[in-house]
């Protein structure tokens, strides 16, 4: 079946997860500057069996899109390109930052893990895809 990977896209960090090969479990696997995204990618997905990526688009609460929606866009269009097998999806990222710090928070007593915000990124990248992976499950049972 294949990995999918998942980006918590930022303007200067981007958080990033993966899921297992069956696509039941995401994992947060690293947290990447987005100026070397692309590059990341393209090592990551030479090395592993990538099907598709999953990239959280934000919104705000009456469902319109962030200031970074064009970016995220954009971001994808190049990847497309760049990968023009994988399978590429959006996904509401509404609250994963929020809830990944107040997770960390509540998981941490040390204040410098609580604001690490590469650990942040890379907590809301996987909440982002695990729920992504279990809307899938939902839709195929």
């Amino acid at each position: 079946m294949g990995r999918l990977l998942a980006i918590d896209y930022g303007k200067k960090r981007c958080g990033i997860a993966v899921s297992d090969l069956d696509q039941v479990f995401a994992f947060g696997h690293d947290t990447v500057l987005t100026s070397d995204l692309l590059d990341y990618l393209i090592d990551y997905i030479q090395k592993e069996n990538v099907a598709g990526i999953v990239v959280g688009m934000p919104k705000r609460l009456h469902n319109q899109l962030s200031s970074i929606a064009n970016d995220i866009h954009q971001f994808i269009v190049q990847c497309k390109s760049q990968f023009p097998s994988l399978k590429f999806y959006t996904y509401d990222e509404r609250f994963t930052s929020k809830i990944a710090s107040h997770e960390i928070a509540r998981a941490s007593s040390k204040k410098q893990i609580r604001q690490d915000k590469g650990l942040i990124d890379q907590v809301s990248a996987t909440l982002l895809l695990q729920s992504f992976l279990s809307h899938q499950q939902t839709k195929t049972s």
